[in-house]
């Protein structure tokens, strides 16, 4: 499917439904950051085939985003936020019928625009699975060269300037204790949980890199996907 049109430009992406459903079952929807990454380096959609087999999850469609120009949308870019919550998301469900709010999860960039479609558009989304988010800090993180560097330390203080619960959804959180992304994921953790938010850190051993991601998804993407809110 292509949504056309969106404030980030044409946005390509596949849904992957169950064997056996049809378009006007409703069914658990989990949108992914960097899809298709995840299903060929991650092995997402075997991981959660398995988990359904074991019903470790329920039956979930999956929705693969392309990244398209990666850098640009995924570093706090608020277009990229309507576009995946005002354009995309509705289309799919237009499609697709779904059961509850959807579960959305990324890794790394993706994590940091994971959060930031839900802060700025609360109440989209259920759940929130994130990875090594790339929540980079002045004085912590040295990725000052990185080309969207000011946004991103913009989005990242002004969610940690917060004081109220912005959002209801429940944010599962995993980062690699051997990478460089762990100092701001434990700050982003405590930060969100003094403003009142349902969020829980996990630290695993790995590192910034697709075999640590999935090596994650048990249980903590389950207990994403097992969190599920009524509309």
């Amino acid at each position: 499917m292509t949504v056309a049109g969106t404030p980030a430009g044409d946005v390509d992406l596949v849904v992957v439904t169950p064997v056996g459903t049809r378009r006007a079952e409703p069914l658990p929807l989990l949108l992914a950051h960097d899809g298709p990454e995840y299903s060929r380096r991650a092995h997402l959609l075997s991981v959660l085939r398995t988990a359904v087999t074991e019903r470790r999850v329920p039956s979930t469609r999956v929705v693969l985003l392309e990244p398209g120009p990666r850098n640009e949308r995924y570093a706090a870019n608020p277009d990229w936020a309507e576009a995946l919550t005002q354009h995309v998301l509705p289309r799919v469900q237009a499609a697709y019928a779904s059961d509850g709010k959807p579960a959305l999860m990324g890794a790394s960039l993706g994590a940091l625009a994971s959060l930031q479609a839900e802060w700025l558009h609360p109440g989209t989304f259920g759940s929130l699975f994130l990875q090594s988010g790339s929540f980079f800090r002045k004085r912590v993180d040295d990725e000052e060269d990185f080309e969207h560097w000011h946004r991103v330390t913009r989005f990242v203080t002004d969610v940690r300037r917060v004081r109220r619960r912005r959002t209801d959804a429940h944010v599962v959180m995993t980062c690699g204790t051997e990478e460089g992304n762990l100092a701001n994921n434990r700050q982003m953790a405590q930060a969100l949980t003094r403003s009142g938010h349902d969020v829980v850190l996990t630290e695993a051993p790995g590192g910034h890199d697709w075999r640590s991601w999935q090596a994650a998804f048990s249980p903590h993407l389950f207990d994403a996907l097992g969190h599920r809110p009524a509309r």
